[in-house]
């Protein structure tokens, strides 16, 4: 291979810097893993670097894969020998090696958050605590927290003893660790920082793995958290020859613990280390990166750089500002059926993105109106439906016997007269003798608080639970699968059912014998019960993303990092949405959203819509929104907005008319609060003012001269902006005003009611 001639200038560099420490801080699109898949392919045919010593880490399943496929390309088989994965595989694969060393068993189970959430309701049963004070969620949260900090339950105990409230959930903490040793489980970060303690403890086995990786590579370096940051430091600490990949502009993840002075700090730590920008971008049009370059220099905590191309400038940031959020569905829809028409793209080649779920179920009612074909990312996950877990929890128990979350869910499922009263009557048994709960039900005849038919119905199930146990090295995972349903009756029951949703379960249930199938006739050479809950478990939503489906993906902004669309709409941008609320009042969440908005407008290729609405429902109540400064710093020559669709949408008020037809853009400003209408003559950052409708003089007279008295609404004072009262839906908002022969027609956005139209003739409306 000639990389001269394969790479730009940049990337040969960082492709061929091999030894010692290297920050290749990678710009959106600018080709970061061919630079790493390269870089793999020069370290063994020219450097003659032996596969078993290279460590590649991602931080996605989808990405990890597609980094193995395309490495095996250049080197063959012998990219087999590479450990690439992602952090959580990677110490999966340590510990089941390992992991004995600590006091577990190497067949452990991995508890999810379903596991997780029933496990730490034990845990608050058990020590009596107030769950109004502490839901399960907070709880997991701030345990969650203090494992990624490297804090044990005893030092989170020791540094909260004056706070009553995190006292407990030291004590909860302490308990629930307990619990999931007992159960011989880890959670998701129990499997990394078990690792760092598995590795502090015993010097010897760290010897052996930094003999083993002498070279790492870690890729979107910038999501790194502490205990992340300690493994990559401690794999590396011997050799140093550590090649960390990411860009500090795309790191959108602090809210779950990643810190970007990792990032910012690596030449802190390894001051000899080699720096190479890659700023070339191969994705994007011209103006959609000089939009998004523009945003992001406006964050001060940031390594400078500049993402450019050699494509052509391209079409200008579509911005189209909608009266409701029904409206902007509404566009986003038929825009989507205007491209597909007129530039005749495919569905898959369009991406709606929000800021949180919730943001797509207007989008689904319009797609499914229109029968445009959709696919969710985010949304209920299919090894999160409930007749998955079920089979699951059966299949991880008879893996693992110590496993009281997965028991406890499969004791009665299906029904057999085993209900909640008597299992916590074992529980108490197990609790005071001290012996394992799947045991006492074993020798449930000897607990005298049991009757001789809760024995009974007992006694069936852990007959069945033992002759499935026998089978399981017997029989592959499908095979398994299949015995499961027919022995315990569950498709059964489905098939007796009533409920139109049980015949779905029935197909979910065969899909999961599929991936079961698909699992056996795959690469891996562990074939076992283990490693099938191993890859399920690790599975994360984005890698359910099939590229080749033809369908419109909705997703948020975080799911779609790495991603790229042709054609990108980015909904909802308003101050309050994007940013949020609390990045409009503190200046490091604000740095984060725009990063965030940085990521979404990188996402695009060819086309970008940035969508917001004047009103919308969050919550129940309507509300109003200015639009998002992060429009307002995309310069007016890289913008122009855009009306709506041919004949189809609902006239505008004349606030939304405002378009830019020149000058600065529609509401340039900055409101720190949820706000209405009156408030958008404000600009309180100095940016440079809109001139004012008649609509909007006439609006301002009358909020200057309002007493707070109440008068009939005429004609003449029938305006978009005006605020009202009405004698059955309260206080609201006219958003236009349409002559209707001797009437006038009003759109009102009710502060309670949502959204109404009446005729002014007969609504009893008062001008406030």
């Amino acid at each position: 291979m000639d990389l001269r001639k394969l790479l730009n200038k940049e990337q040969y560099e960082a492709a061929t810097t091999v030894d010692g420490q290297v920050l290749i801080l990678a710009g959106a699109g600018s080709g970061k893993t061919r630079v790493l898949t390269y870089r793999i392919a020069y370290m063994l045919d020219e450097k003659y670097i032996n596969p078993y010593n290279i460590l590649a880490i991602t931080f996605t399943n989808k990405a990890a894969g597609e980094m193995k496929e395309r490495v095996k390309k250049l080197i063959g088989e012998r990219a087999d020998s590479m450990w690439i994965s992602t952090f959580h595989s990677t110490c999966v694969r340590i510990l089941r090696r390992e992991i004995d060393k600590l006091g577990y068993k190497k067949d452990f189970t991995i508890y999810d958050s379903y596991d997780q959430k029933a496990l730490i309701k034990q845990c608050i049963k058990e020590l009596n605590i107030n769950d109004k004070d502490l839901t399960d969620m907070e709880i997991l949260s701030k345990i969650s927290k203090a494992k990624d900090d490297l804090i044990t339950p005893a030092q989170y105990k020791r540094s909260n003893e004056s706070n009553f409230k995190l006292n407990k959930v030291a004590d909860l903490y302490l308990l629930y660790q307990k619990k999931l040793k007992e159960n011989n489980a880890l959670d998701f970060d129990d499997l990394i920082s078990k690792t760092v303690e598995l590795f502090l403890k015993n010097p010897d086995v760290l010897d052996f793995y930094q003999n083993k990786f002498k070279y790492i590579m870690v890729d979107e370096y910038q999501d790194t958290n502490k205990v992340q940051y300690e493994l990559v430091k401690l794999l590396a600490n011997k050799y140093k020859n550590i090649c960390v990949v990411g860009d500090d502009d795309q790191c959108i993840y602090q809210w779950r613990g990643a810190d970007i002075r990792n990032i910012l700090d690596f030449e802190k730590d390894y001051p000899a280390c080699k720096v190479v920008k890659l700023e070339q971008n191969y994705r994007s049009k011209g103006n959609i990166l000089d939009a998004a370059n523009n945003v992001i220099k406006n964050n001060a905590e940031r390594k400078s750089k500049v993402l450019r191309t050699e494509a052509e400038g391209g079409e200008k940031i579509k911005i189209y500002r909608s009266y409701s959020d029904s409206d902007e569905c509404d566009f986003v829809a038929s825009k989507i059926e205007e491209l597909i028409k007129e530039k005749s793209l495919k569905y898959n080649e369009f991406t709606v993105l929000y800021r949180t779920n919730a943001q797509s179920r207007g989008f689904e009612e319009k797609f499914i109106k229109r029968a445009i074909p959709y696919k969710i990312i985010g949304g209920l996950k299919f090894y999160d439906r409930k007749e998955i877990k079920d089979i699951l929890a059966y299949l991880k128990f008879i893996n693992n016997n110590a496993d009281t979350v997965s028991l406890r869910r499969i004791i009665n499922v299906p029904k057999r007269s085993i209900g909640d009263a008597t299992v916590e009557k074992v529980a108490q048994f197990s609790l005071d003798t001290d012996i394992p709960l799947y045991d006492c039900l074993l020798e449930a005849e000897s607990i005298s608080t049991l009757t001789a038919r809760n024995v009974s119905s007992i006694t069936k199930f852990t007959d069945i639970m033992e002759e499935l146990i026998s089978m399981e090295r017997q029989l592959s995972v499908s095979m398994l699968i299949e015995e499961i349903l027919e022995k315990t009756g569950y498709v059964k029951e489905l098939k007796n059912s009533k409920d139109p949703e049980d015949e779905s379960r029935i197909e979910n249930i065969k899909e999961l014998v599929s991936a079961a199938v698909d699992f056996e006739n795959g690469t891996e050479e562990d074939k076992s019960l283990s490693a099938f809950l191993e890859k399920v478990s690790l599975v994360q939503d984005v890698d359910n993303i099939d590229g080749e489906q033809d369908v419109v993906t909705l997703m948020t902004v975080h799911s779609a990092k790495g991603l790229e669309f042709p054609v990108v709409f980015m909904v909802g941008m308003e101050n309050g949405i994007f940013p949020g609320q609390a990045s409009l009042n503190n200046e490091k969440d604000m740095e984060e959203s725009r990063r965030l908005c940085y990521v979404g407008i990188t996402r695009a290729k060819d086309i970008l819509y940035m969508t917001s609405a004047e009103i919308r429902r969050v919550f129940g109540k309507t509300v109003s929104y200015a639009q998002s400064d992060f429009i307002a710093e995309i310069p007016a020559t890289l913008k122009e907005y855009v009306s709506g669709n041919k004949g189809g949408l609902s006239t505008r008020s004349s606030f939304a008319n405002k378009s830019a037809s020149g000058g600065s853009s529609y509401n340039s400003y900055s409101n720190k609060n949820s706000y209405n209408p009156h408030s958008l003559m404000s600009d309180t950052n100095h940016r440079p003012t809109m001139s004012y409708s008649e609509a909007e003089k006439q609006l301002m007279n009358a909020m200057n001269n309002s007493k707070g008295e109440k008068t009939a609404l005429t004609k003449d004072e029938a305006a978009a902006g005006r605020k009202i009262s009405h004698a059955k839906f309260g206080i609201g908002t006219i958003i236009s005003a349409v002559p209707q022969g001797d009437d006038v027609k009003l759109t009102i956005a009710f502060d309670s009611q949502g959204i109404k139209n009446l005729l002014l003739s007969i609504a009893p409306l008062e001008l406030l």
